[in-house]
């Protein structure tokens, strides 16, 4: 490897450890080179770097970094997840076409779509992807936008406009906070527009959380309880906390 190139793959590391993600367009333009250039380094560390619709990630987030959130979050409380998203798969009928939110439960709810029944699965985050794109029978739409490693999610204004435009029989909404009196929150600013956007939208809103959930503030409210038409979320969930939201709750 040349100096040049070592040089070249140095910067954009560091930059990479500060933004999480830069356009291929922008890694040309801080480089001072040409975007063939930029990419050829880029196949030449597979190991180090992501290259997926025109933006370029570090492999491994740094630690401590946005992307650190995710995965710090993916492997907490799974049995009561895989429940709340069991409960919430059963409202998806054939024929329809479903929002799939961000976040890390999910994908327990793209494993749980039927196969084979006309479904069309709308979504915006990888990890949901990779799964709904396996399924047999199952139409997926991917909104597109900048690339967020805090939630593995593509958002922007482009993907609100076509969320706008698109027919939504149901919504399956997730949130890291749940609060009676405050509403609905998120840990993540970019994911706002692209809730309430679907929420606005969709004929049917169902929001999935499991029971950890509930009495938990985060820094972005998206939503107020009403907003939603039902709430899917495990057995260990109080009753007690929701018996004045007038919303339909299935545990089971």
């Amino acid at each position: 490897m040349s100096s040049k190139s070592q040089d070249r793959i140095e910067i954009l590391t560091r930059s990479l450890e500060v933004s999480n993600v830069i356009r291929l367009k922008d890694a040309a333009d801080l480089l001072g080179v040409s975007e063939m250039t930029v990419r050829r380094d880029v196949s030449a560390h597979e190991g180090v770097f992501t290259y997926m619709g025109g933006y370029i990630t570090l492999k491994s987030p740094v630690a401590g970094g946005l992307g650190y959130i995710l995965d710090r979050e993916r492997g907490a409380h799974t049995d009561l997840k895989r429940a709340a998203c069991l409960v919430a798969a059963r409202q998806v009928k054939p024929g329809d076409t479903v929002f799939l939110d961000c976040g890390t439960t999910i994908p327990y709810l793209a494993s749980a779509l039927p196969e084979n029944q006309d479904i069309t699965a709308i979504c915006y985050s990888i990890n949901v992807a990779e799964i709904l794109c396996k399924k047999p029978g199952l139409r997926v739409i991917m909104l597109g936008g900048m690339y967020h490693a805090s939630s593995a999610s593509f958002a922007d204004s482009h993907s609100v406009q076509a969320i706008l435009k698109l027919n939504i029989n149901t919504a399956f909404m997730s949130a890291g906070g749940v609060n009676t009196s405050r509403g609905v929150s998120c840990s993540n600013p970019h994911e706002v527009d692209i809730k309430q956007a679907v929420l606005e939208t969709a004929a049917r809103k169902v929001l999935v959380v499991d029971s950890t959930k509930f009495n938990v503030i985060k820094p972005m409210l998206f939503a107020k309880l009403d907003q939603f038409d039902m709430i899917c979320t495990d057995p260990k969930c109080d009753p007690d906390l929701l018996s004045h939201s007038g919303l339909s709750i299935a545990t089971e």
